[in-house]
């Protein structure tokens, strides 16, 4: 062989060699793309969904994310919203607190069979009943330990409140979902290991799969809420399904062992077990079981799931995964239109290109958007009332003035309580974006530390006139929830305002008084 080629081909094959190993300890930070027609999905299948996601009322889609072999077919974001964005998931934080409980059992740190009282000796109550000895870890992973109540979490000792609750029926028995007996199992992780679950899962979990800027919510007690709190961006939820569609491989490594997947993701207990399969199956996917801290759905697939609709649906039969990030009144209507829209799409083969169709979708995807408040003006009351101070009554929300400021198609909120001010900026009809240190809406507002920690939070802001009223929206695009702060105006100095909080629908206290000074 001639000397020259001869040192061509060491040369690139020593900088294969090189790509490889630079790969493997730094992987991909995105998961590789590709159409749907190429991985054997219907282009119109996906439009069809698209229609679908428009007409319906009773959710707002955030983000939507289509993997097939291992690869992203169609990924959306409804502006505000977008990619870069994390996304409050609620219970979708439960698959993770499982996941690890795989690592740690993997690591022989604990088993499925330890007694949760082994752990917190120190917390125990003075009588220690049969039931409460023999919940396992492995009845807080099903949600079958026996109790009646969630603990209150609005103490400041989670743990020692959970211990003190009474098990009223024998532990693995009835299901009954807890997001207490989640938080449980992160303290259990942060005793045996001596870190939060955030830090332990992130050299095992978050590094591998090159998932960034992760942030938890914690407990008074300084431990990661396991339960719900956790905040990913919509690819990261991706990288995660397609770890468990994997078995726990990614990147030809073995990250999380294979019979931890097929254990946590197998049904362990029902929701109403008296029920056929048939049965479940006439309901809807809420019904067909849950396993560790995943669900079980129809079609012989599984997932995480969170509260107003956050999933990650893993179907293995069709090696696909669908995510979604919402705020929904109707989350499992949202499975619905997987299996009547997406799944028929999936075929066995790769399907003929069609790039007309490739071209309407990609126009479509990319389009996505919340509808914005309409433009509109007020200046006879704008101009009234801009620069000036309302001073409120006494209110639940301990807020005690705000003013409002026009500039252009500005308005700026100026709100004031006892413990701080913020300044939010509402847009004419467009977003206007910035960050608050406010915390929005939430379905755990009254626990103890809700939402203490976390860094500034991402908003987008718009506001309309409707006759004398002003309203202005105010969602928070890197949680889930929006307010809408809505001031009523008459011919005097008195104002009313209602503050709509989106996870209630309805105004979160009553009407608070003003007096424009």
């Amino acid at each position: 062989m001639n000397m020259k080629i001869f040192s061509k081909i060491i040369a690139v094959s020593l900088l294969m060699l090189t790509i490889v190993s630079c790969t493997d300890k730094q992987p991909e930070s995105s998961l590789p793309r590709s159409t749907p027609e190429a991985e054997g999905v219907s282009s119109q299948a996906i439009l069809t969904f698209l229609d679908s996601a428009a007409a319906n009322t009773r959710t707002e889609f955030h983000s939507f994310m289509f993997i097939r072999h291992g690869k992203v077919i169609a990924e959306g974001w409804w502006n505000p919203f977008a990619p870069e964005l994390k996304h409050t998931l609620y219970s979708t934080s439960k698959s993770f607190t499982s996941t690890a409980i795989g690592f740690a059992i993997s690591e022989n740190k604990l088993s499925l069979d330890d007694k949760l009282i082994s752990f917190f000796p120190e917390y125990l109550p003075d009588t220690v009943s049969e039931n409460l000895s023999n919940v396992k870890i492995r009845d807080l992973l099903s949600m079958t330990t026996g109790q009646r109540r969630e603990s209150p979490s609005a103490e400041s000792e989670w743990v020692k409140a959970f211990l003190a609750t009474s098990v009223e029926n024998e532990p693995g028995t009835i299901y009954r979902y807890s997001s207490m007996a989640t938080y449980m199992l992160s303290a259990i992780i942060q005793k045996v290991t001596g870190e939060k679950v955030i830090d332990y899962l992130t050299p095992r979990l978050f590094n591998p799969l090159a998932i960034e800027g992760a942030d938890w919510e914690t407990s008074p007690e300084g431990i990661n809420t396991g339960g719900w709190g956790l905040r990913l961006k919509t690819e990261d939820l991706a990288k995660f399904g397609l770890l468990y569609l994997q078995e726990g491989e990614w990147n030809g490594k073995q990250i999380l062992p294979a019979s931890w997947v097929k254990e946590a993701t197998s049904v362990k207990t029902y929701q109403n077990p008296e029920l056929t399969e048939t049965q479940r199956d006439s309901v809807n996917d809420s019904m067909q079981g849950y396993c560790y801290q995943f669900w079980r759905a129809r079609n012989n697939s599984y997932m995480a799931n969170g509260a107003f609709g956050q999933f990650v649906l893993i179907m293995p039969e069709k090696d696909a995964i669908v995510i979604f990030t919402a705020e929904s009144n109707d989350m499992w209507g949202e499975l619905d239109m997987v299996w009547k829209y997406l799944y028929p799409g999936i075929m066995d083969e790769p399907l003929p290109a069609d790039a007309n169709k490739i071209a309407e979708l990609k126009n479509r995807l990319s389009s996505l958007s919340l509808p914005v408040p309409e433009k509109n003006s007020n200046e006879a009351i704008s101009s009234l009332v801009s620069g000036k101070t309302i001073v409120l009554a006494e209110n639940q929300r301990q807020i005690q003035s705000m003013s409002l400021q026009f500039n252009g198609d500005i308005c700026l909120l100026n709100l004031k309580t006892g413990a701080a001010d913020y300044v939010l900026n509402f847009a004419a009809g467009d977003w206007h974006f910035g960050e608050t240190n406010m915390h929005g809406p939430s379905i755990f507002a009254r626990s103890a530390n809700n939402l203490n920690g976390l860094p500034p939070f991402k908003v987008a802001g718009a506001y309309t006139w409707n006759e004398k009223s002003l309203e202005l929206t105010l969602k928070y695009i890197d949680a889930m929830h929006s307010q809408k702060f809505i001031f009523s105006f008459d011919d005097s100095n008195k104002v009313l305002i209602d503050i709509v909080d989106s996870n209630s629908r309805r105004s979160g206290s009553p009407s608070i008084e003003g007096t424009i000074q």
